[in-house]
Parts: structure tokens; C-alpha cells; sequence
């Protein structure tokens, strides 16, 4: 596919091309794009068609881990593992590292947010999350991650604008969706003032 698509030909097919056309570029993107085609990808999680917003969601988080060095996405791979295996003091240890190398990475820097959610240091996983919405503001994650801490810390109003932003992103977060539902109707029931 590679020989016959550039990542810049998929990039306007997914922004300008009909649906079928769309659906394949967005799935061809997550194989072949790199992180110039996040922008593109970020835009078609608000397509008009379904099937075009979660091919480009998945692909836009591949895109994301191939942002680097081929050893840097190796090592993030590695951070990716560390935490699956609820290593979290280690990957906090390894992204910072990482993040001190190459602190362009956004995906390094939400990965060591997640580390520091796990070990409910929530102030240093927002703190990350921010760094990574700033390098990429298409990072629902990032966005998703600030409102969870923010859910777990009790600033209820604080974390239904990180995950309204989330949803603005990515409006196919489902669980996000059910988050603001609940945050929504938590708040209308308080008084002004509470």
C-alpha cells in the first residue's frame, strides 16, 4: 500500500474524499501515517460518518505511539508494558527519562500521567496531561485523564469541563459521555454555592 498511498495523499483523502474513500484512509493512516497526519485524524473523530470516526480514533492512537525515534516508540512500547503490569513506579521512572530525552513525545508524557493517576499522585498526572494537550491538542486521553483526576479529587465542575473537552475531541467516548451525564445531573442538584 505504502508504494501506491503517501501518507500526504491519505492525509487528503480522509479530509476531502467521499466515505468509502475517507474510511480507507483513516484505516490506512494508523498502518502507514506518522504524527503529521494527526491533525487530519484528530479532525475526521468529528466525520459525519461512524465508521470514519473510529477508524481515525484508532488510528490516530497508533500514530501517537510512532511520534518518535524508533528507539524512543521502542521505549514507549516498554512504558505502555510497565504499566499494564502495574508497574507504576517504574514507568514514572522510565517516561521521565524518556520525556527528558525527547520532551516533544506527547504520548510520553500522558503515559507517565496515567503512571501518576495509578499511584494517585492526580496533581502530577494533570500536570502531565496538560503538557501533552499542549503538545497535542487532539489528545483526548490526555483531556479524558485531567477529568478523571479531577473526579477522584471531588472538583466535580473542574472535571466536567476536562471531559466535555474530551468529548469535543472525540465525541465517540462513550464512558466519557456517561461521566459528563452523571457530573451534569451531580451538579444541577446542588445549590448555588455548594
Amino acid at each position: 500500500m505504502a508504494r501506491h498511498y503517501t501518507a500526504a495523499t491519505l492525509d487528503r483523502l480522509l479530509a476531502a474524499g467521499v466515505r468509502e474513500a475517507r474510511r480507507a484512509a483513516a484505516l490506512a493512516l494508523g498502518y502507514l501515517g506518522n504524527f503529521s497526519s494527526n491533525t487530519v485524524l484528530g479532525r475526521a473523530m468529528n466525520d459525519s460518518d461512524k465508521g470514519v470516526r473510529v477508524l481515525a480514533e484508532n488510528s490516530i492512537r497508533h500514530v501517537w505511539h510512532r511520534a518518535g525515534t524508533d528507539d524512543q516508540n521502542r521505549r514507549l512500547t516498554q512504558l505502555v508494558e510497565l504499566i499494564a503490569a502495574d508497574r507504576f513506579e517504574e514507568a514514572a521512572t522510565q517516561a521521565t527519562i524518556l520525556i527528558e530525552e525527547a520532551p516533544e513525545f506527547a504520548e510520553c508524557w500522558n503515559q507517565r500521567a496515567i503512571a501518576w493517576y495509578r499511584l494517585e499522585r492526580y496533581q502530577d498526572a494533570i500536570a502531565d496531561c496538560i503538557e501533552a494537550l499542549e503538545l497535542n491538542p487532539y489528545h483526548f486521553g490526555a483531556a479524558a485523564g485531567i477529568g478523571q483526576c479531577e473526579l477522584y479529587m471531588g472538583d466535580y465542575r473542574a472535571a466536567l469541563l476536562a471531559f466535555r473537552k474530551a468529548l469535543e475531541l472525540n465525541p465517540g467516548l462513550e464512558n466519557i459521555q456517561a461521566n459528563v451525564t452523571f457530573l451534569e445531573q451531580a451538579l444541577d442538584c446542588q445549590k448555588p454555592g455548594e
